[in-house]
């Protein structure tokens, strides 16, 4: 049986930045009601195809929610807890599933137990929570050095192997289950956090829920030294991701097909992993705004929804929303949002119904959920390739170019008759002598059915 996330099309929301609030917490203002905001977006994104949440960070944090301050606590710039859990209950009885961002390998300098440090120094209860050097001062003038993430001080490194820390962290996810009936978690810098945590972190979420889902951000590495048995669900597939929206800028799907036969090929590296897909998310730019040629939304659309792997949409991006990075912030990726008013002038509006077209296909056919990879067809502008489970055999093929092309696509194996076009319209393409002549339209994809 398959994990509920195989079947699942997420979509990305950074709330500080999706409900408007202020960039930094005053740490006394009574709680806001922007958590409200989000019951009206359930019927648009679930019209969309959208069936679970990544949704995060949430907590109370000083400034961009990476720099926790209390895990137990929402960030009262977004509500509070029972608004948390209404808009929980409200996604889970339209069947919709909620995924929590879960910031546990650094918080930040307002978190109540380095404020104890700062206090009492060594002399401190939670010394020993944290990397700590009394031998000289940090970068911030305390009298005492302390790691922090990738350079950044505003961040300071957790000791996740000290006992207590690890007892706050696995409370405050019991306390998440318990509250908001969250189905899993997204943990951030998986590549630096600890591994002996992550596995001790596995058991204990499946002890509280056997179908809790793990997902790891990992930027670069074997994925398989985090996802697997006793481990994580799932990783972030970042190689894929650059092979995506690169092969269509540079117009070389040869690198694209080189990432998926090297990743769910015969003999490929993670074949029994369900990776999580993606276009863009609050780190990286806007899809829209890293392509070079907007037409070219749609094809890597179609790609998303039809590779191996768990798709995942950024909020807003379904309309081609743009956004690039501005010197040293990361605000324009993390804009303001209202999908129940519609796109925005300037981006695609037909983009959203194209996405809402081919989240119902995935849903439709097992075979691009769970199905094997195959690739048949590769050149610079056209790709295509095959997906079959034990029920069905669809082939994806993609056309980047601004001209229809005709492709050839090698079926004698299969034993088919004809091509059915489960996309459009149902359109049929005969096979003779094993092979299938398919005509491409421009900026588009075919998903075709062997019948």
């Amino acid at each position: 049986m398959s994990h509920w996330a195989q079947d699942a099309v997420f979509y990305h929301v950074y709330p500080l930045g999706a409900l408007g609030a202020p960039a930094r917490n005053d740490f006394s203002s009574a709680p806001q009601a922007r958590l409200e905001e989000l019951h009206a977006w359930l019927e648009p994104l679930q019209a969309l195809g959208v069936t679970a949440f990544y949704f995060g960070p949430a907590f109370e944090s000083t400034a961009h929610g990476y720099d926790t301050a209390d895990y137990y606590r929402v960030d009262r710039r977004l509500g509070d807890d029972a608004a948390l859990a209404r808009w929980s209950k409200a996604l889970h009885g339209r069947g919709m599933r909620l995924v929590l961002d879960a910031v546990f390998n650094h918080v930040g300098r307002d978190f109540w137990a380095f404020r104890d440090v700062q206090r009492n120094g060594a002399h401190s209860p939670y010394a020993g929570w944290f990397h700590l050097d009394f031998g000289r001062r940090s970068p911030c003038g305390d009298p005492f050095y302390y790691e922090g993430w990738n350079g950044h001080y505003d961040l300071v490194k957790l000791n996740t192997s000290h006992p207590g820390v690890k007892e706050h962290l696995f409370g405050a996810v019991r306390h998440w289950i318990e509250a908001y009936e969250i189905d899993g978690l997204r943990l951030d810098a998986a590549d630096v956090l600890d591994k002996g945590f992550q596995q001790e972190l596995a058991t204990f979420c499946r002890t509280l829920r056997p179908d809790f889902w793990l997902l790891g951000e990992v930027i670069h590495g074997d994925y398989k030294g985090w996802a697997g048995p006793h481990m994580l669900d799932s990783v972030t597939n970042y190689e894929l991701y650059k092979g995506l929206y690169s092969s269509h800028n540079d117009r070389n799907y040869f690198e694209l097909a080189h990432s998926l036969n090297r990743q769910f090929g015969s003999g490929g590296l993670y074949r029994d992993l369900s990776l999580y897909t993606f276009l863009d998310n609050h780190d990286v730019e806007r899809i829209a705004s890293r392509l070079k040629r907007s037409s070219h939304l749609y094809p890597l659309h179609a790609l998303l929804f039809t590779v191996p792997g768990v798709p995942s949409l950024y909020y807003g991006s379904e309309w081609g929303m743009l956004g690039k990075k501005a010197h040293n912030s990361d605000a324009p990726l993390r804009p303001a949002f209202h999908p129940q008013a519609g796109p925005r002038q300037g981006t695609e509006p037909d983009l959203a119904a194209a996405v809402s077209r081919f989240a119902r296909l995935r849903r439709a056919h097992p075979a691009l959920r769970e199905g094997g990879y195959r690739q048949l067809h590769v050149s610079a502008e056209q790709f295509a390739f095959l997906r079959s489970c034990q029920d069905e055999q669809l082939v994806v093929a993609v056309n980047a170019s601004d001209e229809p092309v005709e492709i050839r696509l090698p079926i004698e194996e299969h034993g088919a008759s004809q091509l059915v076009d489960v996309l459009n319209d149902g359109e049929r393409f005969s096979v003779m002598g094993g092979e299938a002549v398919v005509t491409l339209y421009p900026s588009w994809a075919r998903v075709l059915k062997l019948a």
